[in-house]
């Protein structure tokens, strides 16, 4: 029987010593007994003063034991060929949209996904345009082929609890073209430029079991008929018919909340955090983190997670992209968005995370401005940014030291985001008490860590769309909207979900309850 162990392997032994013998000595038995070791989790142990190392949780095979074949997620059962298969329209191909279709289609139920963007290759041609100032607001960071994770970095650190969902959804990822390392790393990444080959490859895997992608279609609303879904309309105005639509579209799909309001769907305000974008030379976070280390060839480009209480609100870090650069996210014409993203191998010369303060329902505005008055908090932060910056999708920036000063910067160092940053305030794009709590908040941050408050540190607005500040209601048994039968929320976008990993559950977890119903 397999014994599972915790070892620490220092990098100049990493590759001198095999990692039977460190298990076989961690156990207390000769090495010879042991026939095989595989690694659960992984996680690099860099702190200050300490050796640097890994720190591994191992699963040790004696000889006579075989490794057993890897986990893998058993697909739902067939669908009953005598059965007429439910027809499931999917809106958005992102995440939640994209695992919906996965699981729909392992149990032999092909569906129709409608993406208002493109496919990955040509979405590529209209980010770079964006680089340049030129948004598509159909095409962008947020919109297209895999949603807004594609583009904007591949993290796959979650929270989320069940673990054994987080497997089977790593164990999908690696399965179409990701790395092994995703399923024992303690904060996974795939990185920008290999997540859109996983995206392809999933796609050619969902056409050839019948799924059906109309790209470039954008919904203009879910038809019903007796309190029931039996249809979508597109703008373009296309009519396909549906037993069931899962409604996976995005943090960012601004037009489908719209609608959600006017059909008279249940929709409440929710939580969400507002900020900037804090970039400083990779360099800088490395001396930090790694002391005397940094520039060992050996590590990786370091990370941070910083968090701070200003009275009862909280200003925290997010979506921290080591060797990354800051992108343009918006997706209107008239408002500057920022994001980070990083490569998969994190060799850009900049770190940058973003800067948020939580903010909840009751910040967003009056009662009457109704559920979607988060979308219009957000809309007036983006707005003040596009005039700050001067068009053009130019991001307002300010030096970090600037800002705690409460001064305006006139100069400012290189950065990495394109299409380009102006020099200024950046607190005038938010309210007061947004903008106040980032200033004390950063302000107890540097007070504890110093190395923060470098003089090439700044802040690039505006960081708003972290998540949805609106969310779709569903039944939590059924996953439908108590308003309209057979309609299912998913996802970020619906506010069930905030990333990769957690979105992706919970589209297979609507799949699931798709199939469970038409079996009734």
């Amino acid at each position: 029987m397999s014994r599972i162990v915790d070892v620490f392997v220092p990098l100049a032994l990493a590759s001198v010593e095999p990692l039977e013998h460190v298990a076989a000595r961690k156990l207390g038995i000769p090495s010879a007994d042991v026939q095989g070791v595989r690694v659960l989790r992984r996680s690099l142990d860099a702190r200050q003063a300490r050796t640097l190392g890994h720190r591994l949780r191992v699963e040790v095979f004696l000889v006579g034991e075989s490794p057993p074949a890897s986990p893998r997620m058993p697909a739902p059962a067939r669908w009953p060929a005598l059965r007429p298969r439910p027809r499931v329209v999917i809106v958005g191909s992102g995440p939640a949209g994209t695992w919906a279709a996965l699981r729909l289609a392992e149990a032999g139920v092909p569906s129709t996904i409608l993406e208002r963007g493109k496919p990955v290759q040509p979405r590529r041609r209209d980010l770079a345009k964006a680089q340049r100032g030129q948004l598509d607001p159909d095409s962008n960071y947020c919109f297209g082929e895999g949603g807004a994770g594609t583009y904007s970095d591949g993290k796959l650190y979650t929270r989320t609890k069940d673990r054994s969902a987080v497997e089977h959804v790593l164990a999908d990822l690696v399965r179409f073209g990701a790395t092994t390392d995703i399923t024992v790393d303690a904060r996974p990444h795939v990185g920008s430029n290999r997540l859109p080959e996983v995206v392809w490859a999933l796609r050619a895997f969902l056409e050839d079991h019948g799924v059906v992608y109309r790209f470039s279609s954008v919904l203009a609303e879910v038809v019903a008929r007796a309190g029931r879904v039996c249809a979508v309309r597109t703008l373009g105005g296309e009519e396909i018919a549906a037993d069931a639509v899962v409604l996976a579209c995005g943090h960012s799909a601004r037009d489908v909340y719209r609608w959600a309001a006017r059909a008279g769907l249940a929709l409440e305000r929710k939580g969400s955090a507002v900020g900037v974008r804090m970039e400083h030379p990779q360099w800088v976070i490395d001396r930090m983190q790694y002391g005397r280390a940094a520039g060992d060839p050996r590590l990786p480009p370091a990370f941070y997670e910083v968090h701070a209480n200003v009275g009862e609100r909280s200003v925290y870090s997010f979506c921290m992209c080591p060797g990354g650069f800051v992108v343009p996210a918006a997706t209107e014409v008239d408002g500057v968005v920022t994001n980070g993203m990083s490569l998969s191998r994190r060799n850009s010369a900049y770190a940058n995370a973003a800067m948020v303060v939580a903010v909840g329902p009751a910040d967003y505005g009056e009662a009457a401005l109704g559920p979607l008055a988060g979308i219009e908090f957000q809309r007036r932060i983006e707005e003040a940014a596009f005039a700050l910056g001067g068009g053009g999708l130019r991001a307002p920036a300010q030096r970090l030291a600037d800002f705690l000063a409460q001064k305006p910067s006139t100069s400012l160092p290189e950065v990495s985001y394109h299409p380009g940053a102006s020099a200024g305030r950046v607190d005038a794009c938010f309210p007061p008490f947004v903008a106040a709590a980032l200033r004390r908040g950063l302000a107890a941050i540097t007070r504890r860590i110093p190395a923060l408050l470098h003089a090439e540190a700044v802040l690039l607005a505006a960081e708003t769309r972290t998540s949805a500040p609106v969310r779709i209601v569903r039944d939590a048994a059924t996953l439908q909207s108590p308003s309209l039968a057979a309609l299912y929320p998913a996802g970020e976008g619906a506010g069930y979900a905030g990333g990769i990993v957690s979105s992706a559950i919970d589209g297979a977890r609507v799949a699931e309850a798709i199939l469970a119903e038409a079996r009734v």
